[in-house]
């Protein structure tokens, strides 16, 4: 599903991660019109989702600001918002909609059943389930038409799972029902006949003795919440299940009245411990979280575990629980027991055997009877717990051992536990619930600011205003902090503030209020409780310029092995300095990040220098890597100075570029810093993105890394390496489409290898005179370019480097099929692409294969050219590369028209040009090619001929002459090119 809206709302991308949907109301736009596919969404219906009935004034411009974000965020995507004139209308696959996709499914399970086919019912009910991942719209803002929308699909998931388990238990096989339908009653225990056909699917599934437990709870939560009796469908249930058959009972003895027993004598009342500490805030926003702990400590919870709300420094855990301890305090009639366990505590954790002494005396235990040792206090308070209706708080555990005594018995007593640590230990032993806290909705965070500063205050200056929360990255004693500051000096203004916090240096400074309150104090407890190696790392990513990081960029700052590397990211993780994204990745936040900059400035220079050494050493050689799937041949930029980490786990074209899209921003980040600080280093970053680059379709990025990576090599006085960048600035002009640039970057690259010796200079020499010659045939000297490339390969050759020759006989081959030799343009693709191993399929294999495609003579058959098309096409679809997909669709297009097969190229005209508008939004540029497409259907539509190409220069765009057909009159060197 692209569009996930049964669980929180998500937005999955091409690349299959989530897009980054900042802030609840922003996925409320999102998710309105995607219920609504199709249709009109007017202003005032987005009002009511993100605003209920208080609308600011500033709702329209804000909705529009939603709108403009989401669309650079659609682009990606086969969705597009469309401006209407009353509102908005997403258009897009309703299949990638998981509501709508649910919809559908049930319809057709329906229909199914209608008929009698209860199998394919089952199946298709099965499939629609499993799209849920929790309650719908979980992450919108609160209000009235979210919780009615919430609330219709909420029923049609019941009717669905009614309809489901209803056909199960026809078929026999209700025991496969009975874990979902326990699931949702424990949500619903209301629901009449979801309790009902709980309990038949228990019968049959052999347990008539919790068919009945099911049935008595319900009677007495009906009788204690709605003071009704049972209806007619649980009644009847209940009848079905004691009508099963089994052994009479014998009949009891008769025996005579005992005596009556003397009264057993009043026990003294017992004591109802108040130990709840004071409510210092007033709790702003925390519905969801206050819901859930509303559930997680009820009566009729599904396990007897504590509730564990655990987070990052500075969501305001103990706040949340405190209040909502204040407001669940009459459902524990026998009391409130509070300790703070001082878990961050520089001094040490508070002993749990002093703690349960003070329970113990709560509860009423003379000093003189109290146990001496832990175990026999544990004893004791769990037998003085069992049976009572208590709340246990224990605020800022250290870990679960220190709980292990801790926690009371019985099902009538509920536990919070608030922690810096994750407690993932107490989930697999004691059932507990967990809550991970993470910051406020933007909404909630504006709510917090206007609550403890003052409307006009911030509706004053709201950009501001939105601006400080993101600085305060929505934390409540961050926001709380920053509102104290305002409050003492009521002359600031927001965006003063602002001014001040944008300043990355200060900003933990200008969020702290004296040497004990502030964001860096709380960070500073939480690291002081690290494992050495977790905290030198934390440290060290400060010289990480990404937002996330990954096992082997961590092995390379701690230069340490990848097993190490991981155990400090689950330790960081664990503590919540880094968040878990995916395995082996995690993300930090930029508070977390200026804090590791603190850290890391007072370590000495040289920790620091050998740091980012060897980062940047781990990235080129993890470039190199996966740069290696896209083009075996590509410049050999030297070892890095200091023996590559672990590379990542990329196995060929589409792993490769899955993990440069998400590393690029960093890789950009370093290479830019480097280019000050370590030109060398520079420069072989720089140079090992080309072929990425290319094949993510990141051209305009591509061109201005070549850029500094030029002036780092300049600077280096190295002729190799500028040799290789203006190589590389050449190939990325020419994907640009500026040939001429592109022509003089080339003489510089060959010139400046011809300035140097070695080996490395002859392979930067080839490099760029093949770069050379294709863009000589692209400008229309033909001669020019055969020479050219004759040379490069006869360079290569000379050589007896298998990768240059591999390199210059795919541009010669090139060249041949602009030049109108398609004999020479298959024979020399073919033996580049035979000196390559077969494994793994790389972009240099595709391109060989691309340029045999466009040279097939016109005695091949038909099914035999069609066949070499469609595997091509699958090839590139399987890689992932947008561009080369792109250009052979469209090639295959004029090798149809070539064919007479006109009627047939349409669907792939319109495919490339799909390919080619997305390639341009990544590309930076719009490219010609796409123009002359967009003309070429455009005429089609009009009624041209289907025969034969369009006229003049509105044909095919395309690497040679036998890309355009007999019937376009394009210059044939003008099409795509190949350069990575």
């Amino acid at each position: 599903m692209r569009i996930r809206l049964l669980g929180p709302v998500e937005l999955q991308l091409a690349a299959g991660g989530p897009a980054t949907l900042a802030g609840a109301q922003r996925r409320a736009v999102l998710a309105l019109p995607a219920l609504r596919l199709g249709e009109v969404v007017s202003m005032d219906q987005f009002c009511e989702l993100l605003w209920g009935e208080r609308a600011p004034a500033s709702a329209r411009a804000a909705v529009q600001g939603h709108v403009a974000a989401l669309r650079k965020v659609l682009a990606d995507t086969p969705f597009e918002l469309h401006t209407r004139t009353c509102g908005y209308q997403l258009s897009g696959p309703a299949e990638e909609v998981d509501a709508l996709r649910f919809a559908r499914l049930t319809r057709r399970a329906s229909e199914c059943a209608d008929r009698g086919a209860d199998g394919e019912a089952i199946a298709l009910l099965e499939e629609a389930l499993r799209l849920w991942r929790g309650e719908a719209l979980a992450d919108l803002p609160d209000t009235p038409l979210r919780a009615a929308t919430v609330d219709h699909l909420k029923q049609s998931s019941t009717a669905a799972l009614l309809s489901w388990a209803g056909l199960r238990l026809g078929q026999g096989t209700g025991a496969a029902a009975v874990e979902l339908l326990e699931r949702s009653v424990r949500r619903d225990g209301l629901r009449e006949e979801l309790v009902a056909l709980l309990m038949r699917c228990l019968h049959q599934a052999g347990r008539p003795a919790d068919a009945l437990t099911a049935f008595h709870r319900t009677r007495l939560r009906l009788d204690r919440e709605l003071g009704i009796r049972p209806g007619p469908a649980l009644r009847a249930a209940f009848a079905e299940v004691l009508a099963d058959d089994r052994p009479a009972a014998p009949p009891a003895a008769v025996t005579a009245p005992a005596p009556a027993a003397a009264p057993p004598p009043a026990e003294p009342p017992r004591p109802v411990p108040q130990q709840l500490p004071g409510q210092r805030v007033e709790l702003i926003g925390r519905t969801a979280e206050t819901r859930w702990l509303d559930r997680a400590c009820a009566p009729d919870r599904a396990t007897d575990g504590p509730a564990l709300v655990v987070g990052p420094a500075g969501t305001g855990k103990s706040a949340l629980v405190t209040a909502w301890a204040h407001r669940a305090a009459d459902r524990f009639p026998d009391g409130r027991l509070y300790a703070d366990l001082r878990g961050l505590d520089p001094a040490g954790p508070a002993e749990p055997g002093a703690v349960l002494g003070r329970f113990l005396a709560a509860l009423g235990v003379p000093a003189d009877a109290l146990p001496a040792d832990r175990s026999g206090r544990a004893a004791l308070y769990r037998e003085r717990t069992r049976g009572r209706r208590l709340l246990v708080v224990l605020d800022d555990a250290a870990d679960a051992d220190q709980l292990a005594d801790l926690l009371p018995e019985g099902p009538g007593c509920a536990a919070v536990v608030t922690a810096r640590g994750s407690l993932e230990k107490l989930v697999a032993t004691d059932d507990a619930a967990l809550l991970r806290l993470t910051a406020l909705p933007e909404d909630d965070a504006l709510g917090l600011l206007e609550h403890l500063l003052t409307p006009g205050r911030l509706g004053a200056d709201p950009v501001a205003a939105a601006e400080l929360v993101r600085l305060c990255e929505h934390l409540p004693l961050a926001l709380r902090i920053a509102a104290a500051r305002l409050a003492a000096h009521p002359d600031w203004t927001v965006a003063e503030l602002v001014a001040e916090l944008a300043d990355e240096h200060g900003r933990l400074a200008a969020l702290e209020l004296d040497d004990r309150t502030g964001l860096r104090q709380q960070l500073l407890l939480t690291y002081r409780q690290l494992p050495p190696e977790a905290a030198e790392l934390l440290a060290l990513l400060a010289v990480h310029p990404g937002p996330e990081v990954d096992g082997p960029a961590a092995a390379a700052l701690l230069g340490s092995d990848l097993a190490a590397a991981h155990r400090a990211l689950g330790d960081l993780a664990s503590r919540h300095l880094l968040t878990g994204t995916s395995p082996g990745r995690y993300h930090r936040t930029e508070l977390v990040r200026l804090f590791g900059c603190h850290l890391l400035a007072d370590q000495p220079e040289p920790f620091r220098v050998r740091a980012r050494a060897r980062l940047l050493d781990h990235y080129q050689a993890a470039l190199t890597h996966c740069g290696g799937y896209l083009d075996p041949g590509q410049e050999d930029a030297g070892a890095p100075a200091r023996a590559p980490q672990p590379v990542p786990p990329a196995v060929d074209i589409h792993t490769a570029l899955d993990w440069f899209r998400t590393e690029e921003p960093a890789v950009r980040t370093l290479i830019d810093q480097a280019a000050v600080t370590d030109p060398d280093r520079a420069w072989r970053l720089a140079l090992t993105t080309g072929s990425l680059y290319y094949g993510a379709s990141r051209f305009t990025d591509w061109l201005a890394r070549a850029d500094v990576g030029l002036a780092a090599a300049e600077r280096c006085a190295d002729p190799v390496a500028a040799a290789f960048l203006h190589n590389c600035r050449a190939q990325a002009l020419v994907a640009l489409e500026r040939r001429h640039e592109s022509a003089e970057a080339a003489r510089r690259g060959v010139a400046a290898a011809e300035s140097a010796e070695g080996p490395a200079a002859v392979s930067a020499r080839v490099r760029a005179l093949a770069t050379l010659a294709m863009v000589t045939a692209m400008l229309g000297d033909s001669v020019g370019a055969q020479r050219l490339a004759a040379e490069a390969t006869a360079l290569a050759v000379g050589s007896g480097d298998r990768k240059r020759l591999v390199d210059a006989l795919v541009h010669q081959g090139w060249v041949c099929l602009a030049t109108g030799d398609p004999e020479g343009a298959q024979r020399l693709s073919r033996e580049a692409r035979e000196l390559l191993p077969a494994r793994p399929v790389t972009q240099v294999h595709l391109w060989s294969l691309l340029t045999e495609a466009q040279a097939l003579p016109p005695t091949v058959r038909d099914a035999a050219a069609d066949l070499a098309w469609h595997r091509l096409l699958a090839a590139c679809e399987e890689a992932g590369l947008l561009y080369l997909h792109a250009v052979t669709e469209q090639s295959y297009a004029a090798h149809l028209v070539a064919r007479g097969r006109a009627p047939q190229m349409r669907q792939r005209l319109a495919s490339a040009l799909d390919r080619f508008r997305r390639h341009d939004r990544l590309a930076g540029y719009r490219s010609e090619f796409t123009a002359s497409l967009e003309a070429s259907l455009s005429l089609r539509a009009e009624g041209a001929p289907e025969h034969g190409g369009p006229p003049g220069a509105g044909g095919f765009p395309g690497p040679g002459r036998a890309d355009v057909g007999p019937a376009v009159e394009d210059d044939p060197a003008d099409g795509p090119s190949f350069s990575w």
